[in-house]
């Protein structure tokens, strides 16, 4: 790999249940604030899951013509505004020499416009005449046009497309991003993920699976990881975007760097349809792959975010894996589950949690795994949780990590810049 190609972030953008900005997004993951309550988006009263991890108080219009907005779907709607602060925070179009030829855009969906699907198929059903689709179904649907429509307003021609890696597929847009910036194909890749899958469809069909929580008389204390009386996830929707970026070309441009993304692992269970490894071993498989990467030893890692859905048999396999790959180390380290604050944005929640990363980073502060008050006895020894308040420590690296159906393990370090 060429030196100068080191990858660094210059762009942050959040649109998220805690907030919409990047900094009330902090702020709330650093208060322990819980961005559950009763869904809005539709009538839940027939479901056994009534509340989620819902985007509040979103307004597209600073971001999207409004004649526009009736041709995007929602989860694209998210990713443009957060790509949009981002692009923004980074001040890359500013740029005289910028050579928007190697600029592009990774993105990351796990259902794309699943809300889209939903209202024209109960179009559909319920027509009276001949069947009527929405000229735009198809654009608003597809997962990847999130990626397209980035790409589109800004005029970046680099690489684009969209990875799908259930909930692993933002660390995997990110690792994509950082490698396409090594390799030398672009300078600058917009990654991240979008999701918005509260629906009818994505609570019925995650709940008749049982793995949402019920916890219907307290939301906010629902989303409980490694805590013994957890009884599922919570669903969450938004955005996060980052800008990555070659550490020459940010140098060259006088950027603002956040972070340096210096390592990302992959791999696959290979043992179920929607259940890890109950002894974490293909997690472990992928954080050994991001540590080769990175050229770090494991006792270097400072904050683990984990993927920590609040599921029974889930949160203990990734701790068993966290202990196959770093041992005694794990008694120096931080880990925490931000998803206790988020819910799961599913295709989403690595961009999130990559987020959560960096300012952990920049602010020197762990955010808490918040609702964990009786810690399940099966948890191994020596790990630090976090419990309920943010801790401040030195940090010099994070790893995060994403799991998804199927088996999809997805990993990525970041790094504090000196």
């Amino acid at each position: 790999m060429n030196k100068a190609n080191r990858v660094v972030i210059t762009g942050l953008g959040a649109i998220t249940p805690l907030g919409n900005t990047v900094s009330e997004f902090w702020d709330g993951l650093a208060q322990g604030k819980s961005g559950a309550d009763r869904i809005t988006k539709f009538d839940y009263t027939k479901f056994k899951t009534h509340f989620a991890c819902e985007v509040k108080n979103f307004d597209p219009l600073p971001y999207i013509p409004k004649n526009e907005l009736r041709r995007y779907d929602y989860f694209a709607q998210y990713a443009i505004a957060a790509t949009e602060q981002a692009i923004a925070n980074s001040q890359l179009n500013s740029y005289p020499s910028l050579d928007r030829d190697r600029v592009g855009v990774i993105w990351a969906s796990g259902n794309g416009g699943i809300f889209t699907i939903q209202e024209e198929m109960k179009t559909y059903v319920e027509g009276e005449y001949t069947p009527r689709f929405n000229p735009f179904l198809v654009p608003k649907m597809i997962v990847d046009i999130a990626s397209g429509l980035i790409s589109m307003r800004h005029g970046y021609r680099g690489p684009n497309f969209t990875t799908v890696s259930a909930c692993a597929s933002s660390n995997t847009a990110l690792i994509e991003a950082m490698n396409y910036i090594r390799w030398g194909y672009a300078d600058v890749i917009i990654s991240g993920g979008s999701e918005a899958a509260i629906t009818e469809i994505g609570i019925g069909g995650f709940g008749a699976m049982k793995a949402l929580s019920t916890r219907n008389d307290n939301p906010q204390a629902a989303s409980r990881p490694y805590d013994q009386n957890r009884d599922g996830f919570v669903m969450g929707e938004g955005s996060c975007a980052l800008v990555l970026e070659s550490l020459e070309h940010a140098e060259k441009r006088g950027a603002t760097i956040y972070a340096e993304i210096v390592g990302g692992g992959q791999s696959a269970d290979a043992y179920h349809l929607t259940a890890t490894h109950p002894e974490g071993d293909g997690a472990a498989l992928g954080m050994k792959a991001a540590l080769r990467d990175a050229r770090i030893e494991p006792s270097q890692i400072d904050y683990i975010n984990t993927h920590g859905t609040s599921t029974p048999l889930g949160d203990i396999s990734e701790l068993k894996g966290i202990r196959q790959v770093f041992g005694e180390a794990v008694k120096q380290m931080n880990i925490s589950a931000t998803k206790s604050m988020t819910g799961h944005l599913l295709g989403g929640a690595g961009a999130a949690e990559a987020l959560a990363a960096i300012m952990a980073l920049q602010r020197q502060l762990v955010p808490p795994t918040i609702n964990l008050d009786t810690p399940d006895p099966e948890i191994p020894k020596g790990f630090n949780l976090t419990p309920h308040k943010a801790q401040k420590r030195k940090i010099d690296y994070v790893l995060s990590n994403t799991f998804g159906f199927g088996g999809h393990n997805a990993s990525v370090i970041f790094k504090r810049m000196m």
